[in-house]
């Protein structure tokens, strides 16, 4: 599994998390009856407090994507996919949102902001960066 972690971004970790692996089970990378990572070995993957894996992990079974499966760990819920996709809608939509009345309130008018999006888009090409696992090689 892949995570892209950026502490600068203003989003707390244990979320970045969370919304990765809503967005991983929302595409379908994540399939319901797999295990997640433990909260020991994506520490130690990601360089990251175990008690930061430990909250995202708590949030996500708060939010029924995940269950514990006893003496096993973490699997994905049968049931998380639909739940995942609204919920992957509703934050991009959100945060779209959020950049569009800022530029409103910027003075940019709706064309100016509806190109800007068309440029940025272009430039992104459909790939963005990712941090691999340590246990995943990158396709030679």
């Amino acid at each position: 599994m892949f995570f892209s972690i950026d502490p600068s971004n203003g989003v707390a970790i244990y979320e970045q998390i969370v919304r990765q692996v809503k967005f991983a089970i929302a595409e379908g990378i994540l399939r319901p009856g797999q295990l997640l990572p433990s909260v020991r070995t994506l520490s130690r993957q990601l360089a990251i407090n175990p008690n930061t894996i430990h909250r995202a992990f708590q949030q996500l079974q708060a939010d029924g994507a995940v269950e514990p499966l006893r003496g096993r760990g973490l699997a994905v819920r049968s049931d998380a996919k639909r739940a995942c996709v609204e919920a992957r809608r509703a934050l991009i939509a959100d945060r779209l949102r959020s950049v569009l009345a800022e530029g409103l309130h910027a003075g940019l008018t709706s064309s100016d902001l509806r190109q800007l999006v068309r440029n940025q888009l272009a430039r992104l090409d459909g790939h963005v960066a990712t941090v691999a696992s340590v246990d995943e090689e990158p396709n030679a």
